[in-house]
């Protein structure tokens, strides 16, 4: 898979709609997309590539696709924004959510939806977002060396 365009994910009906180039059509994008559900591996489309098997030209027209795709086909009733605390550094997600007082995460590399997350439980999203950038930036400096 390409890389995945975290920046331009939206959030929608308990699941993370991800954009991606799919490919080009006469020197143009053609835009497809990915899902991530707030169940996880116990929603249908978690880690699915297009159920709708459809494509466009702008990354606003596949959100759109997806998101009616999910308006008609959706398993999940959300009860709020799983994915409300995301971030995106040196293009990999970040989402983190809060259980009682502590906080974890879900971390995935730009060209592929495995969660890397590391099983550390943080007392703040501050504290889990730092810890995170740390470690990215030293296997940034890393992989320069």
């Amino acid at each position: 898979m390409r890389r995945l365009l975290y920046e331009n994910s939206v959030s929608y009906k308990g699941h993370l709609i991800i954009p991606f180039v799919f490919g080009m059509a006469n020197g143009e994008h053609i835009y497809s997309y990915t899902l991530l559900s707030e169940l996880g591996h116990k929603g249908k489309f978690h880690k699915v590539e297009n159920p709708a098997s459809i494509y466009s030209s702008r990354i606003a027209g596949i959100i759109d696709v997806a998101k009616e795709h999910l308006d008609e086909h959706s398993d999940i009733v959300s009860m709020g924004d799983y994915f409300k605390s995301r971030y995106i550094y040196h293009n990999n997600l970040i989402i983190v959510y809060q259980l009682s007082e502590k906080y974890f995460y879900d971390h995935y590399k730009p060209e592929g939806l495995n969660n890397v997350a590391a099983p550390k439980i943080f007392t703040s999203d501050r504290e889990c977002i730092n810890w995170i950038k740390r470690g990215l930036d030293s296997s940034q400096i890393n992989q320069e060396v």
